[in-house]
């Protein structure tokens, strides 16, 4: 059966009223065809994410409803390896102690902060860098990640070709693996890559139906416009950090300020909903900003370096490049999917950007 996690938010909530709830849970949880598996509890931010193994939404929102009344705000379908990669369990924490009445009360957080890493596309590299000089980057790369988010106890959480994302319980850790990695990089190559890592902060369910969802958003957004060699930070992360960090790496270090990093997410939600429309011009990027076209070059070209126009197509062709990827559609069939009007606009904007053509790159995938 699939496997769900939901969100209670729940003002004063406290951890012996949750091991409560979640017995009452497991007291009828054969009713519904479901198998409670654990939960995590964060009495500050009063929160409860359940996991459950259930037949569907539905069975976990009557499991609930019925033994305790505390009905889900939001559930989301997750895989069990993610999970623990993220969260480190996907039972019961084994230190939780169990009271004399024969509760087991924890008081586990969620909340996590996500170190994602970004290089230029390794395909990529490949046709400028050839196939030997690529693969020894890349390998110096893996090994330096891997060996500093062990020394900081940090967990691998998701590897794709292009980068990282790593779980940590604290933002000192994450703040500190980043900065080690970025020393060692350096030295392995990392401007040829054009190495770059962010930090954000954030429960397992939000907005987003996919784990951490909200959270990885803005973390690989902050990736796309922070510089070579730089980590880029959320304000979350930033007021959670000692000053010690900043001391003499100011330079590595990239913050934007509250009002923008409200921009950046609004900025690329609405390319997200919108990038494979291909009536969907700069006219209309405006119009679902609430911003005059004037108004969204200034803030694009402040946010990104790039116009409206360069920005929404970049963005294109790196959603063109995960198509070439599935290797299921023909380029007329990527042309269209990715909102450009023709092939051949298609194929020079891809020329222009990469260096190669769309079929020169499909063949270099094999």
């Amino acid at each position: 059966m699939p496997i769900y996690m939901d969100v209670h938010i729940i003002p004063g909530v406290k951890a012996r009223d949750v091991a409560q709830a979640h017995n009452l849970d497991m007291l009828h949880q054969e009713e519904h065809e479901c198998k409670c598996m654990t939960y995590w509890i964060d009495e500050e931010r009063e929160s409860v994410f359940c996991l459950i193994d259930a037949p569907n939404k539905e069975s976990v929102e009557e499991l609930h409803r019925q033994t305790h009344g505390l009905i889900p705000n939001k559930i989301i379908e997750v895989k069990s390896n993610l999970v623990a990669s993220f969260l480190g369990r996907i039972y019961d924490p084994a230190t939780a102690e169990t009271t004399p009445d024969g509760l087991k009360v924890f008081n586990d957080t969620s909340f996590r902060f996500l170190l994602v890493t970004k290089i230029t596309d390794p395909v990529l590299l490949k046709y400028k860098l050839g196939a030997a000089k690529t693969e020894a980057l890349l390998d110096a790369h893996h090994k330096i990640i891997r060996q500093k988010l062990q020394h900081f106890e940090g967990s691998e959480a998701e590897h794709r070709g292009a980068g990282f994302i790593i779980s940590f319980t604290s933002a000192s850790s994450a703040v500190s693996c980043a900065l080690a990695i970025l020393d060692a990089m350096l030295h392995e190559g990392g401007s040829e890559m054009n190495f770059r890592i962010s930090i954000n902060a954030g429960e397992p369910v939000e907005k987003s139906n996919r784990l951490f969802g909200d959270t990885l958003q803005l973390a690989q957004n902050l990736c796309f416009i922070a510089g070579n060699m730089q980590v880029a930070l959320t304000n979350a992360v930033k007021e959670l950090v000692l000053k010690d960090h900043f001391k003499n790496r100011s330079n590595n270090f990239f913050v934007l300020s509250v009002q923008d990093e409200a921009l950046l997410k609004l900025l690329y939600s609405t390319v997200e909903e919108n990038w494979s429309k291909a009536e969907f011009d700069i006219s209309n990027y405006g119009k679902a900003m609430a911003m005059s076209t004037s108004q969204l070059y200034r803030k694009t070209i402040s946010l990104t370096g790039l116009s409206p126009n360069l920005f929404l197509k970049d963005f294109r062709l790196e959603k063109a490049k995960e198509l070439m990827h599935k290797k299921q559609n023909s380029i007329a069939q990527i042309t269209f999917e990715s909102g450009f009007s023709s092939p051949s606009y298609f194929t020079k904007c891809f020329k222009k950007k990469y260096g190669l053509l769309p079929m020169a790159y499909i063949d270099l995938l094999q």
